[in-house]
């Protein structure tokens, strides 16, 4: 009954399965580095080894191919969308990246003046992925999806 459910929505629990598995190696493998505890880190934290959107959007695009097929429209639109997600992973969060630390040193240097009568927050400033993460989520993503795939098809 339980695999039933499972197999019925692969497509959907697969990419979620790798998101999630992504997101603990992060906090894990940034816990470390940091030296931090758990109770530190925020599950949805952008950036940082694995990218949890190419786990995620790899993923998609992986089970969707092995259940509808790699000529389906279903494919095709997965794909695409996952070449978005990736690239915006990859550049225009790099790009909000910059503007977060041009924009904290900005308000830094303008803290005692009076045009800033408000409280502005600190931006972040790694948001964006790397290629090597990138390729880990997405090679994360494809094995979640084959063993998916394999274990409950």
């Amino acid at each position: 009954m339980i695999k039933q459910f499972i197999a019925h929505h692969l497509v959907l629990l697969a990419p979620f399965a790798a998101a999630a598995t992504a997101q603990i190696i992060k906090i894990s493998i940034k816990q470390k580095q940091q030296k931090l505890k758990i109770k530190d880190f925020f599950i949805f934290t952008y950036a940082g080894m694995p990218s949890g959107h190419g786990a995620l959007m790899v993923s998609l695009t992986t089970i969707t191919g092995l259940t509808e097929g790699l000529f389906s429209p279903l494919f095709a639109i997965s794909f695409v969308i996952c070449l978005v997600i990736i690239n915006d992973a990859l550049r225009l969060r790099n790009y909000l990246s910059q503007h977060g630390e041009v924009l904290n040193i900005l308000v830094k240097d303008l803290k005692n003046d009076d045009v800033l009568d408000q409280k502005y927050p600190h931006l972040l400033e790694k948001i964006g992925h790397t290629k090597k993460e990138v390729l880990a989520g997405s090679a994360l993503g494809i094995v979640v999806s084959l063993l998916a795939y394999v274990l409950f098809y």
